[in-house]
């Protein structure tokens, strides 16, 4: 935000930045909950789907997953560009787990297994977060399993997180993918948050901001979460455009009518 904006209401830095540390996110009740199923799961070593729709906040409960976890016992490996055909899909894991790519795909997939069994002998459990998983390629998908297949299948010594749009759950239900439908353990629902979840979460992130104060009266939170249908991707996006409206208009409030007169902005032909 620029300076007016910021010495207008307060802020010592702009309130809806993505520049938030892990121990700084904000989780309503339902997610709080649901990151508690992860770290459950994980700890029995089991595989887990999670999907929900665009902006819900499925990187903020991985990034809150990654505080949960204890680093002496996991082994996080974030893995987001799921475009990618079977070799290069293992080439990325290798150079996310500090491995040298290898040339062929065998030698990747080795490379990959070995180095799971040598955390399992050290102890440390290790997770792949395949973030954007609906984007995963078939080929990807359909060896995924073989990934999870240690001693004859006797052993867990690796623990995927698949993470995506519902859509994901649907083609896993297709038959050539039901072999790694059957191993994911746990299938989580990341559901839209509640009005009163989007005006916790405007009050959190304007008090990390250094205001204190309300800025966003009830009618205002109510418009803006009808708005965004409670994706706070999009709260994060609208509010900023609010306080700056607002701060044009020299109002030390973001009102109802400042919050109408930014979404016919949005709406308008111009912007379409």
């Amino acid at each position: 935000m620029s300076e007016p904006s910021l010495s207008l209401f307060g802020f010592t830095q702009s309130p809806f930045t993505k520049e938030v540390a892990d121990s700084e996110l904000w989780l309503p009740p339902s997610k709080q909950q649901l990151v508690d199923e992860l770290v459950d799961s994980l700890q029995q070593r089991h595989n887990v789907l999670l999907v929900g729709e665009p902006g819900v906040g499925k990187t903020c409960v991985l990034r809150a997953l990654r505080q949960r976890l204890p680093t002496e016992r996991f082994r996080l490996t974030y893995c987001h560009n799921a475009t990618l055909g079977r070799r290069d899909f293992y080439r990325q894991l290798c150079l996310a787990l500090g491995l040298s790519p290898k040339a062929t795909a065998a030698a990747v997939f080795y490379a990959v297994t070995s180095h799971v069994q040598e955390l399992a002998s050290s102890r440390l459990h290790p997770v792949f977060l395949l973030d954007e998983a609906h984007l995963l390629h078939s080929d990807v998908l359909a060896h995924l399993h073989i990934l999870l297949n240690y001693e004859w299948d006797s052993r867990a010594l690796l623990s995927l997180v698949l993470v995506g749009l519902p859509e994901l759950q649907d083609r896993l239900s297709l038959g050539t993918h039901t072999s790694l439908l059957s191993r994911l353990h746990s299938r989580l629902l990341l559901e839209p948050v509640t009005p009163d979840d989007s005006a916790n979460y405007l009050r959190h992130r304007l008090r990390l901001a250094g205001c204190d104060r309300e800025l966003f009266p009830r009618e205002a939170v109510a418009l803006l979460h009808e708005s965004c249908q409670g994706a706070h991707r999009d709260l994060d996006r609208l509010a900023s455009l609010c306080l700056r409206q607002a701060a044009r208009r020299k109002r030390k409030l973001v009102d109802s009518d400042t919050v109408r007169e930014v979404l016919e902005r949005q709406h308008s032909p111009a912007l379409a």
